[in-house]
């Protein structure tokens, strides 16, 4: 069964302001929280519980890129 499309769900990856390192991957709505998500979340690389802030996920997967010629 395919996904809707037509969804306010965004993917977005959250990143460590420790190391800068993107290890989570989750959605969110957009409609009921606008700001950027923050969370404390553990860090593997730095070994301990820092925040993440949000950003936007682009590995390829949500927009489509122009072919080259």
């Amino acid at each position: 069964m395919a996904k809707k499309t037509n969804t306010k769900r965004k993917i977005i990856a959250l990143v460590s302001e420790l190391t800068g390192h993107r290890t989570y991957v989750t959605r969110k709505n957009t409609m009921n929280t606008p700001d950027k998500l923050e969370l404390m979340k553990y860090d593997p690389r730095a070994r301990k519980h820092v925040k993440y802030v949000e950003t936007k996920k682009n590995l390829g997967r949500n927009e489509v890129k122009a072919k080259k010629h």
